[in-house]
């Protein structure tokens, strides 16, 4: 996957636009940047198969960044920019980066790195700031770190020698609370026989004279495989630098957007505008847009339908990409509900001892595709994610209807998803029972109109006579304190005892039902 023959044909196409910034990379200054980055990786020793870590938020040097790796053969590692230097640091620290691209934007989180690496910073460092930074007031004085893009000024803007095709290294949490990599094998191919995870998907369902709008932060693994896939097809990009619902509309409208993928939240964002702020907006342009990443309330999209049209398609996907599955609007419509059909493959059913279940019986999700990967430095995980037919899984839950069409019931156990973000309420459970007045924590995901879930606490203390308004909100401060504040709880409510089994397993279903309701108690 490369963009160098759009770079040759339409080198002045602009590859990204920055919203609402209006900053344009052009096809040919991206092929130029990401062959000097390219360069600078190879002097500085990196190899296929080495990793890159982005701390990076949506500016222009973003996918700079990514082509330089993938044409490099690295693994570029994209890392959520609300962690902790601590959490950002173990990521680092587990994919055995040998670079870190960062900004100074995060500043923060890049001067708190060090102390939390064991084998301490990778040799190369880089800052790339966007356009509106300057080198006073940019991260440049930090201690050994190069300044992007005055670092590769000498560079060639010609390929290196051996290019060879990279790929995405994304984390994601797992259930034990420590994120996890997902790795996949490299093809060893030059990039111009490597085709991308989502090429074909993008060639039905885009035009080559579309414009794309990625409205997300582009560490996320959607955003960024998807924003690649369209400039290798040649496709402008609209990249907005932090999303906002009447934005979202501007930028349809100022650039003439075709196509976009969003969650559901920023529907229902949209949706809570004025009437005659969503009417102001000329969308016309729209031809199809793409949701995924968190189960769309029938209702939000019903909505969604009646204001842009019958041009709301879905996709159901995983980090881990084993399989997806489609659905369009107009399918949609005959199957409110439902995340569609598999693209590739089959998708098959299964209960807890691994058995097919029929139609209209909710199980575990399991496809079966050619593709693979592993969970980087765990076994037991990757080895759990399959079937002994070689189907594989990310523990979803859902079912088949007779027309084969998958609804999801569940995405894994206890995974909460807010705004699109999938969070894992363990590592935050692990971390309120140190606290000192602690003796026992769940955290779970309740509904919530806009988000879809938000995040519940519910603490047993170590004195039940310390219970009330003023200890919840030491205890928030307590842990905003030491997690990325998404991970957080959002309110706290306390029990004299959670519902744990004679095992030790916490029985949150009994929680999520209490707190669930329209007046909890607690």
């Amino acid at each position: 996957m490369q963009i160098r023959e759009h770079a040759l044909a339409t080198p002045d196409k602009p590859a990204v636009i920055l919203y609402p910034s209006g900053t344009v990379v052009t096809f040919g200054e991206m092929e130029a940047r990401a062959n000097q980055l390219a360069h600078l990786f190879r002097q500085a020793g990196l190899r296929e198969g080495d990793a890159v870590a982005m701390l990076m938020e949506n500016n222009e040097h973003f996918h700079t960044v990514m082509w330089a790796a993938r044409r490099s053969g690295l693994y570029y590692v994209p890392i959520n920019t609300h962690l902790t230097a601590a959490e950002a640091a173990y990521i680092i620290d587990n994919s055995a980066a040998k670079a870190i691209v960062g900004t100074a934007a995060l500043r923060p989180v890049l001067e708190g790195l060090a102390e939390h690496l064991p084998k301490g910073l990778p040799p190369l460092l880089i800052t790339a700031d966007g356009a509106a930074s300057s080198a006073t007031d940019a991260s440049s004085d930090l201690d050994g770190w190069l300044r992007y893009p005055e670092c590769v000024a000498d560079q060639p803007v010609t390929p290196i020698d051996d290019e060879i095709e990279g790929d995405l290294l994304q984390y994601s949490s797992g259930t034990t609370g420590r994120p996890k990599g997902i790795k996949r094998e490299l093809p060893h191919l030059p990039p111009s026989e490597a085709p991308g995870l989502m090429t074909m998907l993008v060639s039905f369902w885009m035009n080559p004279e579309g414009v794309y709008l990625s409205p997300a932060p582009l560490y996320h693994t959607a955003p960024s495989v998807w924003s690649l896939t369209m400039q290798a097809a040649g496709i402008p990009v609209v990249v907005m630098e932090k999303f906002d619902a009447e934005g979202t509309l501007d930028a349809i409208a100022r650039h003439g957007v075709t196509h976009g993928q969003f969650v559901p939240v920023m529907f229902t964002r949209m949706l809570k505008l004025p009437e005659a702020v969503r009417n102001s907006y000329d969308i016309s342009s729209l031809e199809r847009v793409m949701h995924a990443a968190a189960p769309c309330p029938v209702e939000i999209k019903k909505q969604m339908i009646d204001w842009w049209g019958p041009i709301v398609d879905e996709y159901y996907a995983s980090s881990e990409a084993i399989g997806s599955t489609l659905i369009s609007a107009e399918e949609w419509l005959a199957h409110p509900g439902s995340v569609g059909k598999p693209m590739v493959g089959n998708v098959h059913i299964l209960d807890e001892e691994g058995n097919e279940l029929p139609a209209g019986q909710a199980g575990e999700i399991y496809f079966e595709s050619n593709m693979s990967f592993e969970y980087l430095n765990d076994a037991e995980k990757t080895a759990a994610s399959r079937h002994h037919t070689g189907w594989m899984t990310v523990g979803d839950i859902g079912y088949l209807d007779d027309d084969g069409y998958l609804y999801l019931t569940d995405r894994r156990h206890h995974m909460i998803i807010s705004g699109g973000v999938n969070i894992y309420p363990q590592e935050a459970e692990n971390m309120l029972v140190t606290h000192p007045k602690v003796m026992d924590a769940a955290v779970f995901g309740i509904p919530d109109d806009e988000m879809g879930q938000s995040v519940k606490g519910v603490i047993q203390l170590v004195d039940p006579a310390d219970a009330g308004d003023e200890l919840a909100e030491e205890l928030l401060v307590w842990l905003r304190d030491r997690l990325a504040h998404y991970k957080c709880p959002r309110t706290i409510s306390f029990e004299a005892q959670l519902p744990r089994t004679d095992t030790g397993k916490l029985y949150k279903q009994e929680l999520i039902t209490k707190y669930s309701a329209p007046t909890p108690a607690g």
